[in-house]
């Protein structure tokens, strides 16, 4: 079982202290789901909160208070320990643990969270709290500001605003440190190898629940927390439905498999890969046609993951590439930049290529700032994954060619998680193989 460093959250809670000078920041934790009558959804922290706490239970409230002095900034509201929900739901670190274990300066039980709020926001210039997300805990945050308003014309002094918490937190997220960066190849490894076990045996299989059941299993039995999202086994045309996860379809020999799948780690960090596969062994002259695009868009999309591009010019520097090449096979008509401009591509290729990667598999994160481009810095982590995907499901554009019976039902789709680092991008997810040469039997 991986062991955390709470070192790690003790540097980022100090880092986001000195970010938010003056100001009182509140970060719920996640609550339990219901998944139906008693049975809830397996538990998931809010990775905020995780981010800068380390503590995994329900119910809990962090409180980061930087207008306060040392020893009093970092205060956990959690669910004391009691005897019989911990026979029924398992361990509890109680209050005591979380000062203990998770170096916390203050706890307290969660029920008291509105009575002890207004003396730790007492002095702070600034509330920091993210509208909208937490329907128990809101009403007390905007309770006690309303309050303090009505005698900040008294006093002079009061929270004049709230500000949500991505707006200081989501940049320190953006950039990974040596630590995360760490676990992120860990994730893109298991989740690599899984492909790679899936591809291996998928002959064996006929149908796309018994794939589903290989790769999901072997996360778990690598000791992650399972899959990082509802996996994608997608077979024959299914592959044109980007978010397919049914996974329930017979096998078909001549039938492409798109599989997309990651793990997620116990300290939530995530892999987001995807391959595609022939299930005959073999690809035909179609699918290989267009599997070549892909690859070919996907490499050197992955060449342009370096330091001073966006995720925007990376994008485009994929799309060209698809273009040109359903161009080539006739998919396509007209001048490059034209069909960019009018989206007429749109049928084919409807997504971005990629997104950040992290804690969240969409991860935190602008990619522009108004008028401006989000450039790449060292220690960001993206994927990129161009596709293309031919079936009936979007008409063609006006002035685009009709779509021959012999493309249709051709989903591909190729995704890797790469690390920015300096000009040299970094595959995390290398050992998962997407050369045709390795695909093929």
């Amino acid at each position: 079982m991986y062991q955390f460093d709470f070192q790690v959250f003790q540097e980022r809670r100090s880092n986001f202290l000195k970010k938010i000078n003056g100001k009182a920041a509140i970060i719920p934790g996640a609550e339990l789901v219901k998944h139906h009558a008693d049975c809830e959804y397996p538990f998931r922290q809010n990775s905020d909160f995780w981010y800068l706490t380390g503590f995994d239970e329900p119910d809990s409230v962090a409180l980061f208070l930087a207008h306060k002095p040392e020893g009093e900034r970092f205060i956990l509201f959690v669910n004391e320990k009691d005897a019989i929900s911990e026979v029924w739901h398992g361990f509890r670190w109680g209050t005591i643990g979380a000062e203990e274990v998770f170096k916390a300066d203050k706890s307290h039980p969660i029920q008291q969270l509105a009575e002890k709020l207004p003396d730790y926001l007492k002095g702070a210039d600034e509330i920091i709290f993210t509208i909208g997300k937490n329907q128990k805990i809101e009403p007390i945050i905007l309770d006690l500001w309303a309050n303090q308003l009505d005698n900040f014309s008294r006093l002079g002094n009061a929270p004049t605003s709230i500000k949500p918490v991505g707006l200081y937190l989501n940049e320190m997220r953006l950039i990974k440190s040596n630590y995360e960066i760490n676990r992120m190849r860990e994730a893109a490894q298991i989740s690599a190898e899984g492909h790679e076990l899936l591809r291996l045996c998928m002959h064996s299989k006929n149908n796309e629940r018994q794939l589903q059941g290989v790769i999901e299993g072997f996360f778990l039995e690598k000791g992650t927390r399972g899959p990082a999202y509802n996996t994608i086994i997608a077979s024959g045309d299914n592959a044109c439905i980007l978010h397919y996860t049914a996974n329930n379809s017979a096998l078909k020999k001549g039938d492409l498999l798109l599989v997309d799948a990651g793990c997620s780690l116990t300290d939530y960090y995530n892999g987001d890969i995807t391959r595609t596969f022939p299930l005959g062994g073999k690809f035909s002259g179609e699918q290989r046609a267009i599997y070549e695009i892909v690859l070919s868009a996907q490499k050197h999309a992955i060449e342009n993951v370096v330091v001073g591009n966006s995720s925007n010019f990376i994008h485009y520097e994929a799309l060209k590439i698809l273009i040109s090449g359903l161009k080539d096979l006739k998919l396509l008509k007209g001048d490059t930049d034209g069909i960019i401009e009018s989206g007429s591509y749109k049928h084919l290729y409807m997504h971005q290529t990629g997104h950040w990667l992290g804690l969240d598999v969409h991860d935190v994160g602008a990619y522009r700032l108004g008028d401006y481009e989000v450039l790449l810095k060292n220690a960001m982590i993206l994927t990129v994954e161009p596709g293309i995907y031919i079936s009936d499901r979007i008409p063609v554009p006006e002035g685009q060619p009709p779509i021959d019976e012999r493309w249709k039902g051709i989903g591909i789709r190729i995704e890797d998680d790469v690390l920015v680092n300096e000009q040299t991008p970094e595959i995390l997810s290398f050992a998962a193989l997407k050369e045709i040469n390795d695909l093929e039997l």
